[in-house]
C-alpha cells in the first residue's frame, strides 16, 4: 500500500474537484448558453422587432457555427495545454462582451461579426473546458467522465430561455442582449477563477485508468462522418426549434419558455446517457440517441400537434447533449494525453455540418415559408448518420478484438 499512496496526486480534495467541474459547468452556461444559444429564443423576437429576415436569420446562424469551426480548427492546431488554457479565459472575455454587443447596433453586418466572434468563444467551454476538466480528472485519479461538465449545456438552454422569457414582456430586442450580457458576468468569475492551469501528463507516470487500444483511421472517419450527421441534425433543431413552434398557436410568444422546456429536457440527459452507455456500450447509446433525435426532427415536419411538438422540443433536449457527451468522452479516452487537441479535431466535421446546414433552412424556409423541408432533409442525414454509426460498431469490434 505505501508505494500506491507515493504515487497518488497530490490535490485529490473533494471540493476542488467540484470546484472544476462547476467552472466548467460555468463555461458551457456562458459560451454556450449565452454567448451562442440565447439566439434561438432571440431569432423571432429580432425578426419581429429589428426586421431581420429569414434568409439574414439562418446566414447569421450560418456565421455562428463559422465562428465555432474556426475555433476548432484553432484547438486542432494546438498541442500545448498552457496555450489552450489562455485560449480558454480568452474565449470567456469573448463570451460577455460580443453577448452584449449584438444590442447596441441594428447592421446585420455588425451582426454577423458579432456572431462569429461568439461561435468562435463557444469553442471554450466545449472543447477547451472539456478536454481540460478531462485532463484534470485523469490526472487526479477521477473517472474520465464528462456527463457533470456537459450539464452546462442544459443549464445553459435553461438560463437563456428563462432570461428571454422573463424579458420579452418589458424589454425590446436590443436590451435583451444587452441583459444577457450583464447576465454572463455571473457565470464568467467561477468559469475564469476555478478551473486551474493544467500539467501534462508525464511519459511513464502511472494513469489512472487503462487507454484502450488506439483506433484504426477506418474507425476515426467512421465517426467522424457520423458526427457531421448529428451536427447537421444538432443545428437545424437548435437555430430554428422555436421559430416553428412559435407559428402554433396555443406556443405563440412563448419562444423562451419552448427553449427551457429544451434545456430542462438536457441538463440531466447526461447523466441518463453516461448510464445507458455503460449498461449497453457507447456506440449502441449513440444509435439509440440519434434515432430518438431524428424522431424529434420529424415531429414537427408531420404534425402541428401542440403535444406533439412540445414532445419534439423535449426529444431534442434530451438527446444532443448526451450524443456531444458520448461522443467527447469517447475520442477523449482514446487520446488521453491531449483530450482537447482530439476533441478538437473530431469537432470539425460537426462545426462543417453547422455552416451549411442553417443557410440550406433559410433558403428553404424563404422559398416555402416554412422550415418543414428543411426537417425533412435533416431527417434524412441523421439516418446516414446512423448507418455509419453500424459500420463504426463493426469496426470497434475488430478493434477491441471482439
Amino acid at each position: 500500500m505505501p508505494p500506491a499512496a507515493a504515487t497518488r496526486p497530490a490535490s485529490t480534495d473533494p471540493a476542488r474537484r467540484w470546484r472544476v467541474i462547476a467552472a466548467g459547468v460555468c463555461a458551457l452556461i456562458l459560451t454556450v448558453g449565452l454567448a451562442r444559444f440565447a439566439y434561438t429564443p432571440l431569432l423571432p423576437v429580432m425578426r419581429d422587432q429589428a426586421g431581420l429576415s429569414y434568409l439574414a436569420g439562418g446566414w447569421l446562424a450560418t456565421i455562428n457555427y463559422a465562428g465555432y469551426m474556426s475555433g476548432a480548427l484553432l484547438a486542432a492546431s494546438i498541442s500545448d495545454l498552457g496555450r489552450k488554457y489562455a485560449l480558454y479565459r480568452v474565449g470567456l472575455v469573448i463570451a460577455v462582451l460580443s453577448t452584449a454587443a449584438m444590442g447596441l447596433t441594428d447592421n446585420v453586418m455588425l451582426w454577423a461579426a458579432l456572431r462569429y466572434v461568439a461561435g468562435l468563444s463557444s469553442t471554450a467551454g466545449l472543447l477547451l473546458a472539456s478536454g481540460l476538466a478531462l485532463n484534470w480528472l485523469m490526472r487526479q485519479g477521477h473517472r474520465p467522465e464528462l456527463g457533470l461538465h456537459f450539464t452546462g449545456l442544459g443549464l445553459g438552454i435553461v438560463v437563456s430561455g428563462l432570461a428571454v422569457a422573463a424579458m420579452s414582456g418589458w424589454l425590446a430586442w436590443d436590451r435583451q442582449w444587452l441583459g444577457l450580457g450583464a447576465l454572463g458576468l455571473l457565470f464568467f468569475v467561477p468559469a475564469w477563477f476555478w478551473l486551474p492551469a493544467p500539467a501534462a501528463l508525464t511519459v511513464g507516470a502511472p494513469q489512472p485508468l487503462t487507454a484502450p487500444p488506439r483506433p484504426s483511421p477506418r474507425w476515426l472517419w467512421l465517426f467522424i462522418g457520423a458526427y457531421f450527421c448529428a451536427g447537421f441534425g444538432f443545428v437545424i433543431s437548435a437555430t430554428f426549434i422555436v421559430a416553428i413552434l412559435e407559428k402554433l398557436p396555443l406556443f405563440a410568444g412563448r419562444g423562451g419558455l419552448i427553449w427551457v422546456a429544451v434545456g430542462l429536457a438536457a441538463a440531466p440527459s447526461s447523466f441518463v446517457w453516461d448510464r445507458t452507455a455503460a449498461g449497453i456500450g457507447p456506440i449502441r447509446a449513440l444509435l439509440l440517441a440519434y434515432g430518438l433525435q431524428t424522431v424529434s426532427i420529424l415531429l414537427p415536419a408531420i404534425s402541428d400537434s401542440a403535444a406533439l411538438n412540445l414532445i419534439s422540443a423535449v426529444l431534442f433536449g434530451g438527446t444532443f447533449v448526451g450524443i456531444v457527451s458520448l461522443t467527447l468522452t469517447l475520442i477523449g479516452r482514446c487520446f488521453p494525453a491531449n483530450p482537447a487537441k482530439a476533441m478538437a479535431r473530431m469537432t470539425l466535421s460537426y462545426g462543417v455540418a453547422q455552416i451549411g446546414a442553417p443557410a440550406m433552412a433559410g433558403y428553404i424556409a424563404a422559398a416555402s415559408g416554412s422550415y418543414h423541408g428543411a426537417l425533412w432533409v435533416t431527417a434524412a442525414v441523421m439516418a446516414v448518420g446512423m448507418l455509419l454509426l453500424r459500420a463504426l460498431q463493426r469496426e470497434e469490434l475488430r478493434r477491441v478484438g471482439h
